[in-house]
């Protein structure tokens, strides 16, 4: 059913579309207000866990997923406005969307410290059609790894099935979430740590859970006009000492003007960075997604749950720079 809705979904008027998922989120919304945004038992630490690198007391982590050509076109902005900021983010972009990715806004990204990840490979919901066609289409990826010199994967609309991401090759996966209700396919992980997936003999990579509430459910769906659900979990995420992962996408980010139905302002945006700087900028470790992946793996950490077999790979096999956080 899922997959016939996403081979319809082009035909279908945005305006349509959007009533319904507002109408479909705000009757979750309620069912759900026990476990989103905060599901209490995601705070469980994993068994061995020691800590953030330096004493830090949790991780805060910056990624954007670029879905459209609009969204391509506002990267520079919001990349400036990170940077303004003294934060770096990771980018994560369709390879085969409606849009190409220039290579020069590829390199002018890592130049700047920032960090590029492979975001699904069409973003058209048919990535985990069946095991066969995820094969398929994992090859593909694997050569825009490689191509673009990048470690990161996140598929479109949250899809996942952990143990087929293992056919790419990647250092980490951030396909999951803590508690999202409002997804297609809201089965959580149920932790505000990052854990190590592997399955069948397969060497693993690490999975980082995005943590805080998409930009795109709070202000296209839900329509929030502050960012007090943010403050709210980012604040019991610190409490817990776990990873504050977000994800906003520029698509849905105004710069210029008045937002339309499908956006929001961007002070919104610049208001949650500012409080993190404000009032965590000495306790707080702001990280790059491959540098937590580094992290956990240099670190030889257990998840903890009994969902994933959490295996460590040999030093060899950890790919990417030891973690160098930046301090606004």
């Amino acid at each position: 059913m899922r997959y016939l809705y996403y081979l319809l979904k082009p035909a279908i008027p945005f305006a349509v579309r959007i009533r319904l998922r507002r109408f479909l989120t705000r009757g979750l919304r309620r069912l759900c207000s026990r476990s989103w945004p905060i599901l209490e038992s995601a705070a469980n630490a994993p068994e061995g866990w020691q800590g953030w690198p330096n004493g830090k007391k949790f991780a805060f982590v910056l990624t954007h997923d670029v879905e459209s050509a609009l969204g391509l076109a506002r990267c520079q902005k919001l990349m400036q406005l990170d940077k303004a900021l003294g934060l770096r983010s990771s980018f994560n972009f369709v390879p085969e969307g409606e849009y190409r990715v220039p290579d020069s806004l590829r390199v002018s990204l890592e130049q700047d410290g920032f960090e590029v990840g492979i975001h699904d490979l069409h973003h058209d919901g048919s990535l985990y059609r069946s095991a066969r066609h995820f094969r398929k289409q994992a090859r593909v990826i694997n050569e825009y790894l490689r191509r673009w010199g990048v470690w990161g994967f996140r598929s479109g609309f949250m899809l996942h099935e952990l143990a087929w991401i293992q056919d790419l090759d990647i250092l980490y996966d951030s396909s999951t979430f803590d508690t999202d209700p409002f997804e297609p396919q809201p089965d959580g992980a149920g932790t505000i740590f990052p854990f190590w997936v592997q399955s069948n003999g397969i060497k693993g990579y690490v999975e980082l859970p995005y943590t805080l509430p998409q930009d795109s459910t709070l202000f296209v769906l839900l329509k929030e006009t502050t960012i007090d659900l943010w403050i709210k979990k980012l604040d019991w995420i610190a409490e817990h000492g776990g990873m504050a992962l977000v994800i906003t996408h520029p698509d849905y980010i105004c710069f210029d003007g008045r937002p339309n139905d499908r956006e929001y302002a961007v002070d919104l945006y610049e208001r949650l960075l500012k409080y993190v700087i404000t009032k965590y900028g000495d306790t707080c470790w702001f990280a790059l997604p491959r540098e937590v992946a580094v992290f956990v793996g240099s670190h030889r950490l257990s998840s903890g749950q009994s969902a994933h077999q959490s295996l460590v790979p040999s030093d060899e096999e950890v790919r990417g720079s030891e973690p160098n956080s930046f301090v606004a």
